[in-house]
């Protein structure tokens, strides 16, 4: 699905989707949307290997385990407490992976990348910095751990 072009995409229009369509309200699904998505990426760690015999005296480096960093979901509070919700019950001991979509729009609102995180979870919370004196708007974050990323 990934569209090639000269010119980058602006970072601003986004939709996340936490198991099912983004903003159904519907079981397993979020209500409301994102401000922002950190922590996208993959890596890979290498062993280094060398013969006994090897004519060079360098190593030969082997690949090992993928790693993909927690991904960090930011939004508004507006009345849900779905996301809260989640990592409650995770933490009571009831696992709930679910599937992660996070899609970058283009200027007309069609997909252009989209990345999937493979059986998410959530690992913290966390709720608004409250400041009476300041006309700031009150945000909630979702630190999220997964098990794979694709994109497309």
């Amino acid at each position: 699905m990934a569209v090639f072009r000269d010119d980058p995409y602006g970072a601003f229009n986004f939709l996340v989707s936490i198991g099912g369509a983004q903003g159904d309200g519907g079981p397993g699904t979020v209500v409301g949307g994102f401000a922002e998505v950190s922590g996208l990426g993959m890596s890979v760690e290498y062993a280094e290997y060398r013969n006994g015999n090897e004519r060079l005296s360098t190593p030969r480096k082997i690949p090992g385990l993928t790693k993909v960093p927690d991904v960090t979901l930011k939004r508004g509070i507006v009345g849900s407490t779905d996301l809260f919700a989640w990592l409650r019950s995770v933490s009571q001991g009831t696992p709930d992976p679910r599937a992660v979509t996070i899609t970058l729009l283009n200027g007309d609102g069609e997909p252009v990348v989209t990345w999937r995180l493979r059986n998410a979870q959530p690992a913290a919370w966390l709720g608004p910095t409250l400041r009476g004196k300041d006309g700031a708007l009150a945000f909630e974050e979702l630190r999220l751990v997964c098990e794979g990323l694709e994109m497309e």
